[in-house]
This record gives C-alpha cells, structure tokens and sequence, in this order.
C-alpha cells in the first residue's frame, strides 16, 4: 500500500508541469437537453493545483506556474488533510462584495516582497468544481463528472475551515442557469456547461461557456496602422470621463480586410491631436506594450458601437467586435456610463465570501 502510494505522488508530480485543463467552447445559449451540468464561469484565472507531500504546484491555463504568486494557496492547500492531489479550480480575490481581477494581475509581480505584502492584505481563495486525483484514485479523471463531483464534495469536506478554498455550486437546471447568465458581469464571467456522464478531457474544448455579451458606443480617438502596412490595422476606442476627458478604453482590430482602404483615408482625414485628453495609450499602465505609442490620434467625429464581454479598470479587458457605426450619434453622448456594473448574482457571491 504505501508503494502504491509513493507511486501515486509521483504520477500527480510530474503531471503538473504536462496536464492541461479541459477547456470550453463558447456558445450563443445554454443546451436545453437534459444531462448537462452547469456551473458558474467566475472572474479569475483558471488553476490546476498539485499537491504531493509538503510539494505543492500551480499552473495557469498555458501551463505557466502561478505558485510564487499566491503564497497563501500553496500554504493553504499544504493543510489539506488529503496527499496526494490534483484540483481543477479558479483563483480569486474578494474586495468589499465583488470579485477583483485587478487584484489578481497586481499578483503577476517580479518583487517577492511586494507579492507577500498583497497576499496579507488581499489573500486569495482557490473555487474549487473538478477532482483529477485525490488519494488512492490518481485516475479520477477517467470517471463520469457525477462521480468527480461527488468525490470533490468529500474532499472539499475533508478540508473543512480552511480559509483559501471554496466550492463552487452548480445546478443541473436550466432555469437556474439561465438566471445565473441573467445577472453574469459582475461576480461571474457566464456560465460553463459540462456533460454529466463524460470523463475529465485535458487540452479539449469538452465543454460549453456562453458569455453575456454587452455593447457600448465609443469614439475613434485614434487608430494604428497595421504592422508593415499603410492600412488601418485596429480602432482605439474611447469614452468621455466625468470630468469631459476622453479616455482611451480600449480597441478593435476586428475590420474586414475589404473594408480597410476606404476606413484608412476616411481615418487619415480625421488625423489631429489630441485624440484622448484624458488617459491616452501609451501612458504608464500593465496594460501598456512597445508599440503603445505608435498610434495616430483623431479628432472626435467617429462613433462605432462595439461588444465587449468583460471591463477591468474601466477598460474593456479584450478586444471588442464591431455591431455597427452610429453616425447618428453625437460623440459627446458616448460617456463611461455605460460601462457601469452589472447587478451581481447576490447568493453567488455571498456563498464565495463566506466559504
């Protein structure tokens, strides 16, 4: 028993650095067939844990490993009275009743100092929805998701009071899932559907996601050449402030390709500064990158709307796609009210909190 046992842990070590999360395809609406489970889809980085003896991994979806970001999970998971392991989960941080993927990118640090210091003040929590491995069973992954989840539920019992984990619910009614999609944007990101009777499939799009997408309509404060073109490569898209400042929100590259060299002159028509009097790309952000600055401001008189899944910091966290320009809109009217946050599935949310 105890060879079978070392045997274990080192199949679970050297799959961290190998094993990729089962991923989802994104969908338009939720399958309405019976044999479906559906989870929340929350706001944080996806995270495959390892633990084998006082060893404990964390690796992003790419594969990359998040340990010496998050101090206190590799701490927390250490305490779980369970050896070896394998957990599928997302990383989170809570600040007042939401959600921070803020708090979490402040984390991606080079300054140990500065990543134990933010671990005290704004600890994060790993939400736990899938079991790979768990002691004795280091296949867990082949079996049906009704028997991962109830053998996720006993290990997530096991570790009960441990500060850094939760569980994440989940329904097997559309109705309820449908509502959770209702109220997404503010605790979650959408919703994830899985198949009740399918193994753990790593690396495969096995699962479904749907998204609630959301519009806003913004001002062409700028645009950037395509790399190596004298065509228009992305828009850069801004609201206007509080204040009456255009900021730069975010962009679109999403521009059919026999659309370009008419958009390129209308845009080259238009070249004037500033383009955003408020914050501009390339100004000091995480957001910012080398080409930053190599981009043409325009003067205010181009409206587009554009959908837009998620915001973080007051920007859009992706690209966006274009719906449709809107010369019937006065750029002026385009402000950062639109942006403002969705209502957030309270009960979710509250049950995050409290673990």
């Amino acid at each position: 028993m105890r060879a079978r046992a070392k045997t274990n842990k080192r199949e679970i070590t050297s799959a961290s650095a190998s094993l990729a999360p089962m991923e989802a395809h994104l969908v338009a609406e939720l399958p309405g067939e019976s044999g479906w489970q559906f989870e929340p889809k929350w706001d944080g980085f996806r995270c495959l844990a390892f633990r084998s003896g006082v060893d404990v991994d964390l690796r992003a979806k790419s594969g990359k490993p998040l340990a010496r970001y998050f101090p206190e999970i590799v701490a927390g998971l250490r305490d779980v009275p369970l050896d070896p392991f394998v957990l599928d989960g997302e990383l989170a941080i809570a600040q007042g009743a939401a959600l921070s993927f803020d708090a979490l990118q402040m984390r991606l640090h080079p300054a140990e100092s500065r990543i134990r210091k933010l671990a005290h003040e704004t600890p994060a929590f790993l939400i736990l929805f899938d079991a790979l491995a768990l002691p004795g069973r280091p296949d867990l992954k082949n079996a049906p998701l009704t028997e991962r989840r109830a053998a996720l539920e006993d290990a997530y019992a096991a570790a009960a009071g441990n500060p850094y984990l939760r569980l994440s619910p989940f329904t097997r009614r559309h109705s309820d899932a449908q509502r959770w999609l209702d109220k997404a944007g503010g605790a979650i990101d959408g919703v994830v559907a899985k198949r009740i009777d399918e193994p753990y499939r790593p690396g495969e799009r096995a699962m479904l996601k749907v998204k609630r997408m959301r519009t806003a309509d913004c001002v062409v404060g700028g645009f950037r050449y395509e790399r190596d073109s004298d065509l228009v490569g992305s828009l850069l898209l801004g609201l206007y402030n509080d204040a009456g400042k255009l900021d730069h929100v975010g962009f679109t590259s999403a521009i059919a390709d026999r659309d370009k060299p008419a958009l390129t002159k209308k845009l080259e028509k238009l070249i004037g500064p500033p383009g955003f009097d408020g914050n501009a790309p390339g100004a000091p952000s995480r957001w910012s990158t080398e080409r930053s600055a190599e981009w043409q401001p325009l003067k205010p008189k181009l409206v587009i709307e554009v959908r837009y899944d998620h915001v973080t910091g007051d920007r859009f966290r992706h690209g966006t796609s274009i719906v449709r320009w809107r010369p019937d809109k006065a750029p002026r009217q385009c402000t950062m009210e639109q942006l403002g946050r969705e209502a957030r599935p309270g009960k979710l949310i509250v049950q995050m909190m409290r673990g």
